[in-house]
């Protein structure tokens, strides 16, 4: 046997795999079963065109109604343009309530606010449940509470919107209780509303249920102190209703039929003493929180004249806030940013002056009611989420308001 090494030589691997496709041949493929062709030749059917035939059928051409701006113009519109028809809201009218629901409202300001229609919405959900009418009592008439779901409204004397006289409020309260022996009354858990729903329980000897969250013929809800829910096993008589609970009624119109109650206390007339000197103190709306105003002056990257704006808040009685950079820059203190990051904000007008709009700044400002931004950049995010706009530098608008605050004060 020979002891000579023996030399093997390398395999490349590639090289037996070629070798082996070329033995056997490519890799299999599959074979499609032959299909039978009809004798007629019919031409395939392109799906896209049947689509696009179907909904030029079903769908027809928009047409854009020109009639209101050739009325306008004094011009006869042109025949055969389709007018959009408006939709019209029916009238819900309950004759004959099974029983009521009071909703005493604050109305401040003349306005209906949104938690006066949250209040509506509670007592719509009560009255609903059994075939009862909700009565409202508020200044002024009911046809703006019309469509927030009123079905009877008793005025009060319109002087009572200017001053602060909770006693007066409680007795027309406890007379509307006696005369039309509602099922339930609530009020807006505000300052206003909650002192005289306070005053209202203790001249009836009736417990009162505040805070309500929730709310069904067979139970209330509310929030405790620590968190957690605590449970009335039935509606009170007398409840107050928090803020953001009930979601205001859209798409509906009752009748809102006036009551015409001729009571002392709700005529207007002296019948219970009341505090002597009782008014409403003026308050600095910068000493506000952020979450509690209603009116906010904001500043963002965009003003630099700083004393204007200062002035501007003061002239309009708005509470001043900014942006994260005002307040990274020293400009406002921390608490008065507005956004994600700083404070949540729920305003009934936040104007804006040079803010351009970041996410986290959208963010704070998503239960503000109406916006208006001032800023140069036309295609701004702040632009596109205001109900008003001004496409103008703000050091140029800020002097113009004050000026013409000032004149119609003089005036």
């Amino acid at each position: 046997m020979s002891n000579a090494p023996m030399i093997r030589r390398r395999v490349d691997p590639r090289a037996e795999r070629a070798a082996r496709i070329v033995l056997t041949g490519q890799r299999p493929r599959l074979l499609r079963q032959p299909v039978a062709i009809a004798a007629t030749n019919e031409r395939r059917r392109d799906p896209r065109a049947v689509r696009d035939a179907a909904l030029v059928q079903r769908q027809p051409r928009p047409r854009y109604d020109w009639a209101r701006d050739a009325a306008s113009a004094g011009t006869v519109p042109t025949v055969g343009v389709a007018v959009a028809a408006t939709p019209v809201i029916p009238l819900r009218v309950i004759a004959e309530p099974a029983y009521l629901v009071l909703a005493m409202l604050d109305r401040s300001g003349g306005e209906v606010s949104e938690h006066d229609r949250q209040v509506i919405a509670a007592a719509r959900l009560l009255a609903d449940a059994g075939g009862g009418a909700v009565v409202t009592l508020a200044t002024g008439s009911g046809e703006a509470l019309a469509e927030a779901g009123s079905d009877r409204h008793v005025a009060l004397p319109e002087g009572w919107a200017d001053e602060y006289v909770p006693e007066r409020r409680a007795a027309a309260a406890s007379v509307l209780m006696a005369a039309l022996s509602p099922r339930h009354i609530l009020f807006p858990d505000s300052p206003d509303g909650a002192d005289i729903a306070r005053r209202v329980a203790a001249a009836a000897g009736e417990r009162l249920f505040t805070s309500v969250q929730s709310l069904s013929p067979d139970r209330a809800t509310r929030q405790s102190a620590g968190g957690s829910l605590e449970t009335g096993h039935r509606p009170t008589r007398l409840m107050t209703v928090a803020a953001d609970a009930f979601a205001p009624l859209d798409g509906v119109r009752h009748e809102a039929r006036p009551l015409d109650l001729a009571t002392p206390a709700i005529a207007g007339e002296e019948v219970l003493p009341r505090l002597g000197g009782a008014r409403r103190l003026a308050v600095d709306p910068d000493a506000l929180a952020l979450s509690e105003t209603d009116f906010i002056l904001s500043a963002g990257n965009g003003v630099t004249d700083w004393q204007g704006f200062a002035e501007l808040g003061e002239a309009l009685g708005a509470t001043r806030a900014g942006s994260r950079v005002v307040c990274d820059a020293g400009h406002l203190p921390r608490e008065r940013q507005v956004g994600a990051s700083g404070t949540v904000v729920s305003a009934r007008c936040y104007l804006a002056f040079g803010i351009a709009g970041a996410p986290q700044h959208l963010q704070g400002i998503t239960g503000v009611k109406h916006v208006i931004a001032i800023n140069t950049d036309l295609h701004a995010e702040m632009i596109k989420r205001a109900d008003l706009s001004i496409v103008a530098d703000a050091q140029d608008v800020m002097p113009a308001l004050i000026r013409l605050i000032r004149e119609r004060r003089h005036a």
